[in-house]
């Protein structure tokens, strides 16, 4: 399988070759036309080492920028792990956007609720006391007090 695989690929390279380049036909030719051949086949090679050279230099800085643009990339997935903390505002700013351009006011659309009062007795000092709870009139007063 690989040696077929081999031997596709060299005929493919073969077929494309054929078509770029055609067939030298040195039979012929005077000394001054080879070397005008010479010549031009030389001015070829120099210009695809020269485009070669620049692709290279290209592939190398282009190498650079990504290794660069990776490491600030690691650099910056350090810096995001750490907690920020953002007011409840400014979190409904950023999720809820241009919507929302007055502040919402959240205690104005809470319920209120009334609590009822309880009635707590006043602690006094018995001792105060003792002469005016004394008898019928003090159980009276404690009796009407409940009511």
């Amino acid at each position: 399988m690989l040696q077929e695989e081999k031997d596709q690929k060299m005929k493919e390279r073969e077929t494309v070759l054929a078509e770029r380049l055609p067939p030298l036909n040195l039979s012929g030719l005077s000394l001054q036309e080879l070397q005008d051949l010479c010549k031009e086949l030389h001015h070829k090679v120099d210009v695809v080492d020269e485009e070669w050279y620049d692709v290279g230099l290209k592939v190398s800085k282009n190498d650079k920028e990504i290794q660069n643009l990776s490491q600030k990339v690691f650099e910056l997935k350090g810096k995001m792990k750490r907690k920020v903390r953002v007011s409840a505002g400014a979190m409904l700013g950023a999720l809820l956007g241009a919507k929302v351009k007055e502040s919402v006011d959240f205690k104005a659309n809470l319920k209120t609720v009334k609590k009822e009062e309880e009635k707590k007795e006043e602690v006094t000092d018995w001792r105060k006391n003792v002469d005016a709870m004394s008898g019928m009139e003090g159980r009276k007063k404690l009796f009407d007090a409940a009511q």
